[in-house]
């Protein structure tokens, strides 16, 4: 029987563990806890001072400012935050918490789970390629489109969060980063590595794939080199552009078929994943292009950048993407904020429709703007009067001008109040009365209706014909409705497609 080894942690609580390591990592080794709630970690190596003043202010303060103030609930459920350190036998460490269930495969890998993966944790790997997609994993476990995108908003979001508290996890990737696209969920996990600029150095480089072209440019300088680039949140910020790309398009954005030296592959590598780094889907420069007569059969349609383009993810995240593998390689100012990748993909959401097809893999696209949409996907096009609503604010009373935003409309799409007043998102501040549902849309005799269930004020602009709550308004080409009386109030403008 497996030894159970008891130690006081460092804010005064006992930890148990069982004295076998579980699993081991770069620079850690776990060990499990009798309850199953949570796990230790234990880095290798002797316990020096500076290890610890980091992991200390880690699960210290840190952990206070973002998880123990009001919203902290929230973020529980987007970090792994480890709770607090220990020592043991000269080892320092540190306690987290278990993940979650819907982070461990149900079903696991095709063919009665071949790979034996099955209750293992769902690392965001998995999910990243079409090999791994189409070969192995059991379609049970894939989810769809739409939860694609809730899960890179998740990611999005933690990493907004973490970046406004002035650290950087210098090593996000598929690795640290567990999703469920059956739920769109995500967590970060080896949060324990964050870096705080200008006080704890990064520990880690990076993982292979998302280490920023700097980051690769400058590896063979000795790190306290003033040259060297190391792990920060602009490196943090092409990681996360890499990771949001990997998980919609299910390719890398600079893996195409540019040969840089073919003599050694180490440094041809090296140049194609830093100095002369270049996005595959380049708008001018094709020379990285992936070539589709390279492809395995299982490799289809994603790796084929003239079928599936950058562009079907809509018009929000394929400019960001643009600027993140154009400009955005050379120069990290030109990197997208988390905060705008949650932004683009809040408005992204708003913009799915359904697709048609039942037997859709993934079920949702983005309606890319054409009189006669069809799904990128499956090639299905869309059938029937389709609504679009364009949303207007005011900055002076009377005077709508457009937000660039957009509504679509299916059967039981639902209107939230972020929808109707600008000056609610929705994020982690949203109250409870906040996320409840103000509207929803049905198809009714060749018809389409928005049914009021949450706006007092929402009125018919051109015959100024109010829609009490529980009342119904027909959404005619052009018709105008008025959300709210307030200042931030939206006006929607309807335009019928595909009629």
């Amino acid at each position: 029987m497996t030894k159970i080894v008891s130690v006081t942690a460092a804010d005064g609580s006992t930890i148990e563990f069982y004295d076998e390591v579980k699993a081991s990592g770069g620079m850690k080794d776990v060990y499990f806890s009798p309850t199953g709630k949570y796990v230790v970690a234990f880095f290798r190596g002797p316990a020096d001072p500076a290890l610890r003043e980091r992991l200390a202010m880690i699960t210290g303060s840190y952990r206070e400012r973002i998880l123990n103030q009001p919203g902290g609930e929230y973020w529980k459920k987007l970090f792994c935050w480890p709770t607090t350190m220990l020592e043991h036998e000269g080892r320092v460490g540190v306690v987290a918490p278990f993940y979650e269930d819907d982070f461990f495969f149900k079903h696991g890998s095709r063919n009665n789970d071949m790979l034996g993966i099955k209750g293992r944790e769902k690392e965001g790997k998995w999910f990243a390629s079409p090999s791994n997609r189409n070969k192995f994993l059991d379609p049970r476990e894939l989810g769809d489109w739409m939860r694609q995108i809730k899960l890179c908003l998740m990611i999005a979001r933690a990493v907004r969060r973490m970046h406004a508290a002035g650290l950087a996890h210098s090593d996000l990737s598929y690795k640290n980063v567990l999703i469920d696209p059956t739920t769109g969920r995500a967590c970060l996990i080896d949060i324990d590595g964050l870096v705080v600029p200008g006080k704890f150095p990064p520990e880690v480089v990076g993982t292979p794939d998302f280490i920023a072209p700097e980051c690769v440019m400058t590896a063979h300088l000795e790190r306290n080199d003033p040259q060297r680039k190391l792990p920060s949140i602009s490196t943090d910020r092409h990681a996360l552009a890499v990771l949001i790309y990997m998980y919609l398009l299910f390719r890398h954005p600079l893996r195409g078929d540019k040969v840089h030296d073919v003599n050694d592959p180490h440094k041809d590598e090296e140049l194609s994943m830093g100095a002369n780094a270049l996005f595959v889907e380049h708008p001018t420069d094709i020379s990285n292009r992936i070539k589709t007569a390279n492809l395995k059969a299982f490799e289809l349609p994603w790796k084929d950048t003239a079928r599936l383009p950058y562009h079907v993810v809509g018009p929000y995240l394929s400019e960001l993407f643009t600027r993140a593998f154009t400009s955005g390689l050379a120069d990290p100012a030109q990197r997208p904020t988390a905060d705008e990748w949650e932004n683009a993909l809040v408005k992204t959401v708003d913009l799915l429709q359904p697709c048609a097809n039942p037997a859709c893999e993934q079920k949702w696209f983005v309606f890319d703007n054409k009189t006669k949409p069809v799904c990128p996907f499956c090639q299905t096009p869309f059938v029937g009067p389709l609504p679009v609503l364009n949303l207007y604010s005011s900055r002076k009373e009377g005077a709508f001008r457009p937000e660039g935003h957009r509504l679509m409309v299916y059967t039981n799409q639902s209107l939230f109040q972020w929808h109707i007043d600008r000056d609610i998102a929705p994020n982690e501040r949203l109250s409870e009365e906040q996320k409840r549902r103000v509207g929803y849309f049905v198809f009714h005799q060749n018809v389409w209706y928005l049914v009021n269930e949450g706006m007092p004020d929402l009125i018919e602009v051109q015959t100024k014909t109010p829609i009490p709550v529980g009342g119904k308004v027909a959404l005619t080409d052009g018709a105008q409705l008025l959300t709210s009386k307030k200042p931030s109030g939206r006006l929607f403008v309807v335009q019928l497609v595909n009629q």
